[in-house]
């Protein structure tokens, strides 16, 4: 199954109406990696905001010029009208709530967190996924990715290093958000073949701007002044030019092909937590994110090997 470049970190791709008209790996890996280094900026702008502006007020002033890209890629993919062509209405609420609490605990996370260690901790979500499989979709987990999810486990671990001086309680947060950004992609695997791309970034979009502007009611939201305003369109046009450049990277280059790079955000994580908060991370964080990124690699490999002998099989 193809992979949807519309999550963050992964998540399975809805049918975007046709089959891919072209095959250019490496334009494929250039959108791929170009893809994760704007979306991982984009997280830095989100960290930026989560220092003066709570959670809730972020989601919401960011969701509306999120708007403006949907109408971008709408014209793009077949008509405005793609955007609300909704088939699974239950599917696409499940999958809106998931998206809402992992969008809420990612941002609280980082504001509390560096910018590396929350995404390492984040990418946590394959390991999620790979445990929820059997209950939510009865699918068999061999023992070798079983173990894989042990060890990337060690590495969430190593990252987070409870009982010790090191430990912070927010890292619970980007963890939580991984654990429903499992949950997300799991339902998306019941829903790809009934929505567009389109549709899954608009219910998305609005489930959680909905969910930020119901904050108003019992959060401060703090005023927001002009120069704030060039980080709240920087985050929306970024986000939307991220998942335009990840669509392309998947339409371009098969999805064994393409989904290993995402691993190389933790890298740009560094390389932009440096730059804009002057974070660099520690030896334990790194090799975490190290043991984290290796057991999703693994798990992809053994789940690419797990397709290849189903096409056999059937053929």
């Amino acid at each position: 199954m193809r992979k949807n470049p519309l999550a963050h970190p992964a998540d399975p791709t809805p049918n975007t109406g046709g089959a891919r008209d072209t095959d250019s790996p490496g334009k494929a890996i250039l959108c791929a990696l170009a893809g994760g280094a704007v979306l991982t900026l984009n997280d830095g702008l989100v960290k930026s905001l989560a220092a003066e502006f709570p959670t809730g007020q972020v989601l919401a002033i960011r969701g509306m010029f999120i708007y403006f890209m949907i109408i971008l890629f709408a014209i793009r993919m077949g008509g405005i009208h793609t955007a609300w062509q909704i088939r699974s209405w239950k599917g696409q609420t499940l999958r809106g709530f998931c998206v809402v609490g992992s969008s809420f605990c990612f941002v609280t996370g980082l504001s509390y967190l560096p910018l590396a260690d929350a995404i390492a901790i984040a990418f946590a979500g394959p390991l999620f996924v790979t445990m929820l499989a059997p209950l939510m979709l009865g699918e068999t987990v061999g023992w070798r990715r079983w173990a894989a999810v042990l060890v990337g486990f060690v590495g969430v671990l190593v990252i987070v290093r409870p009982g010790t001086t090191a430990f912070q309680w927010f890292a619970v947060f980007p963890l939580m958000a991984s654990f429903l950004g499992g949950m997300r992609d799991l339902i998306t695997r019941k829903v790809a073949a009934h929505e567009t791309t389109v549709a899954v970034l608009f219910v998305t979009t609005t489930a959680v701007m909905t969910a930020g502007f119901s904050t108003w009611f019992f959060t401060d939201w703090v005023a927001v002044e002009w120069r704030h305003m060039k980080y709240f369109v920087g985050s929306g046009l970024l986000v939307g030019t991220a998942h335009y450049l990840l669509i392309e990277a998947f339409r371009l280059g098969e999805a064994a092909l393409v989904s290993p790079f995402k691993y190389g955000n933790v890298l740009w994580a560094v390389l932009f937590g440096y730059l804009l908060f002057g974070d660099l991370p520690d030896a334990a964080t790194l090799l975490g994110a190290v043991v984290v990124s290796l057991s999703g690699l693994y798990i992809l490999h053994r789940e690419r090997i797990r397709a290849r002998d189903a096409r056999k099989s059937r053929s």
